[in-house]
């Protein structure tokens, strides 16, 4: 008897340490499925769409998927504009998806005519090309106006990019793209596998975006969405001064990426100069200067349950129509002030 209650003592405990892991690991797999699946899309607010769309689709190759106007309470609600009456336009290259907003009402404000590469309401898209000096003269033909002085390729010493070729140019809003030519060894096997499509420009690689501290946007990207870091470099030296435009440019660059493949995010933290200025606290979603990093989630509210951020919508909006392609949304700031979109379909 005494050994058979011994035996059950020494049970109770181990069946109740199995019961702590099974709760462990649903909760884990819990919270793996309220994380975002991938970036839905990357748009920025413009003001005059037709416009817009000769460079994005007659220069650059983007093809137009969507075309709709929106207006009402739903988008009142999401966008944090009363009166926001839109004219959306969805557009492909490759796999990836850009989205242009013009705002037919209220119109918004420009992009300031001082910003600078490292000011933190700086967001750019990469766009990947399979021969850089035939696409940067194909631009310059077309008249792109230079952001950086010229192509730059990154030199040996920065061992994590050396010899990725990158040049930023601006659109009529003063958007800042860049176009980005891979080396054999770096980069992802789809661009080097697209290079022999003979197409020059290939896709959507990541958008950038200037952060204060890495490990806060982390704590935003990483711990409440569930991305996952993809790589870091420290970025210095006279080509990454000529690609920024910023003399001194010394930057911490970590990737991330999401659970399935699509956009990547990159983190832009200034080591110098530290005077890049924060995001306009009166910022709207109507300003030219306004991006949104979308990101696709099976369950919206379940994604900040313990990170709290700052809403731009009032929380999530339920659509009644879905002519936006998304049954619902919610518009939220990360740390440094720019803006995410989560979408359920």
């Amino acid at each position: 008897m005494m050994k058979g209650q011994a035996a059950h003592q020494n049970s109770f405990p181990l069946g109740w340490f199995l019961i702590a892991v099974i709760a462990i690991f649903a909760l884990f797999a819990s919270a793996r499925g309220q994380a975002v699946s991938h970036v839905e899309s990357v748009g920025f607010t413009v003001s005059d769409m037709d416009k817009a769309l000769d460079l994005y689709t007659r220069i650059l190759p983007f093809e137009k998927v969507s075309d709709v106007e929106a207006w009402g309470s739903d988008l009142e609600h999401l966008s944090g504009v009363f009166g926001a009456r839109v004219r959306v336009v969805r557009l492909k290259l490759g796999d990836e998806t850009l989205e242009l907003t013009e705002y037919l009402t209220p119109q918004g404000r420009p992009v300031p005519v001082d910003s600078r590469s490292n000011d933190h309401w700086f967001q750019h898209v990469a766009i990947i090309v399979s021969d850089m000096d035939k696409a940067y003269a194909y631009l310059k033909a077309n008249k792109v106006r230079h952001a950086s002085t010229g192509p730059q390729t990154l030199p040996s010493y920065i061992t994590a990019a050396a010899g990725i070729r990158a040049f930023y140019f601006k659109d009529f809003d003063d958007h800042v793209l860049e176009i980005l030519a891979f080396p054999p060894d770096k980069g992802a096997q789809k661009w080097h596998d697209l290079e022999k499509s003979g197409k020059l420009f290939l896709g959507i690689d990541h958008t950038a975006i200037v952060v204060g501290d890495t490990e806060t946007s982390l704590r935003f990207y990483r711990d409440a969405l569930g991305l996952s870091v993809a790589g870091e470099s420290i970025n210095y030296g006279p080509e990454q001064e000529h690609l920024n435009n910023v003399f001194g440019a010394k930057l911490h660059i970590s990737g991330s990426k999401t659970r399935d493949a699509g956009i990547n995010v990159e983190f832009l933290e200034y080591l110098a100069p530290t005077n890049g200025r924060p995001f306009p606290v009166d910022t709207r979603s109507n300003d030219l200067w306004h991006w949104q990093t979308s990101f696709s989630t099976g369950n919206i509210d379940g994604l900040f349950r313990t990170y709290k951020p700052e809403y731009i919508s009032t929380a999530s909006v339920l659509f009644k129509e879905h002519v936006l392609g998304y049954r619902k949304a919610a518009l939220v700031r990360d740390p440094d002030g720019h803006a995410v979109r989560l979408v359920e379909k």
